[in-house]
């Protein structure tokens, strides 16, 4: 099942081969959420590090501005999410109340391909770039053409494949939230036993804010938070750019993020 990356996740990702991985025995499955509305507190006021209140745009709906490649630091938004939000509303026939959307949020993985399905731009592919908890979103990357002609309640369908992800050389590392076919365009790759992976930078475990403590890493995020000026500088964070693959250390996400000498955990901002 090798379907084309959009070309903004292509950049920077060399040919090199890919680790063996067990994607033969993998399942694939087509889940589906609607484009959301953003969504407002009570108080539409934010409370900066500064303790200033600011008025600022939030999660949810289509970014219209902003996707893969761009800055992620310095913009006047908080918790923006940079393309396409989706979630699942639908009403359960069984199960727990939001087991729909825990489902889309759970099979969807980075690099999985999405597909228009109703609306103006019926037909229309991009591709999965990330999750946020607690709102619980699967955020998706359309061409700017795409997000304009797109409507709030479109439904999006998605091929669903990487959860259960495995590399058999390598068993103490886990793979969560990352489809093969990202992996194969990454550069990742094996010399003498070791697996290497590139990153655009490294980020000291201090730095991680809210998400530390769940009981699980695969439906959610973790900040990254930027108040302490040194660490910042030293490891380039204001360089940031959305959809850079950058290494935590050390930071164990196997099983919820926690702080963990000698593991390195590396994800997608």
């Amino acid at each position: 099942m090798d379907l084309p990356l959009h070309p903004l996740m292509e950049a920077g990702m060399g040919a090199a081969s890919a680790p063996r991985t067990n994607e033969s025995r993998m399942v694939a499955a087509a889940v589906a959420g609607q484009v959301s509305h953003p969504l407002a507190r009570v108080s539409p006021y934010r409370i900066g590090r500064d303790g200033v209140l600011r008025l600022l745009p939030g999660t949810g709906g289509i970014v219209l501005n902003r996707r893969v490649g761009d800055r992620a630091v310095g913009l006047a938004a908080d918790h923006m999410e940079a393309g396409v939000s989706l979630n699942n509303p639908g009403r359960d026939d069984a199960g727990p109340r939001g087991g729909s959307n825990r489902a889309l949020m759970f099979y969807a993985c980075v690099g999985n391909r999405a597909r228009v399905t109703s609306g103006p731009v019926t037909g229309a592919v991009g591709t999965v770039v990330g999750k946020h908890g607690g709102i619980n979103h699967v955020i998706v990357d359309f061409p700017p053409a795409v997000k304009r002609r797109l409507c709030i309640g479109d439904k999006v369908q998605l091929d669903a494949y990487g959860q259960g992800l495995e590399l058999p050389d390598f068993p103490q590392v886990r793979a969560l939230n990352l489809s093969p076919r990202l992996l194969r365009r990454w550069g990742v790759r094996t010399e003498a036993g070791r697996l290497l992976i590139p990153v655009t930078h490294t980020v000291p475990a201090e730095l991680m804010g809210s998400g530390f403590g769940r009981s699980e890493g695969v439906l959610g995020d973790l900040d990254i938070q930027l108040s302490d000026a040194r660490l910042v500088r030293r490891h380039r964070l204001n360089a940031l750019r959305l959809g850079d693959l950058v290494a935590v250390c050390p930071l164990d996400y196997r099983f919820g993020p926690s702080r963990r000498a000698g593991v390195v955990t590396v994800g997608v901002v």
